[in-house]
């Protein structure tokens, strides 16, 4: 997924800050929470790109929501909000984890199947894969898409390998309609 401009400016500065001020640990946890919430309520994302409710209102109820959190995590919040940006919350959020991630070189992996597969499955597509090295700490995402008809999508970072049942019959049809 493409990640904004704004989105890593301002996920850069809050690393820059938080490892300045040694609270990484604690905003990484935070900022999880944050995605979490905000993938899961639609009615605070139509809140927060409702146009005509003003920065203030939006700071006071982002403030009530996100009371748990530290003072740095709260701070970002509200700034993101006065700059007019609490559109791209979730992907500062997003953008700031996978930094940290990086940083502690985490590898992000995501799998899509056609169907839920068993955890014994999921562990033999990774042994199979080389992209994915299982003795470095990686995030696996399992994503379910009946569109891809069988097989799966392996990415990891900026490689792919796609084994679904959909590309193998575009491929056959792109060589059908060549010959």
């Amino acid at each position: 997924m493409l990640t904004s401009k704004v989105a890593k400016r301002y996920a850069q500065g809050l690393l820059d800050f938080t490892n300045e001020s040694g609270q990484t640990a604690t905003v990484f946890s935070e900022m999880k929470d944050v995605v979490k919430i905000m993938k899961e309520s639609a009615d605070l994302n139509k809140f927060f790109m409702t146009p005509y409710i003003d920065s203030k209102k939006k700071v006071e109820v982002a403030n009530e929501i996100f009371k748990g959190l530290s003072a740095s995590s709260q701070n970002l919040i509200t700034l993101v909000i006065k700059h007019g940006r609490e559109n791209q919350l979730k992907n500062i959020a997003q953008e700031f984890i996978n930094k940290v991630e990086d940083i502690n070189g985490v590898q992000r992996v995501t799998l899509t199947t056609a169907t839920q597969l068993s955890k014994e499955n999921i562990e033999q597509i990774l042994k199979t894969s080389n992209l994915v090295n299982l003795k470095n700490n990686f995030d696996l995402q399992v994503n379910v898409k009946p569109e891809i008809l069988g097989g799966y999508i392996l990415r990891v970072g900026d490689q792919q390998i796609d084994a679904s049942v959909k590309s193998k019959l575009n491929q056959v049809k792109k060589d059908f309609s060549l010959n």
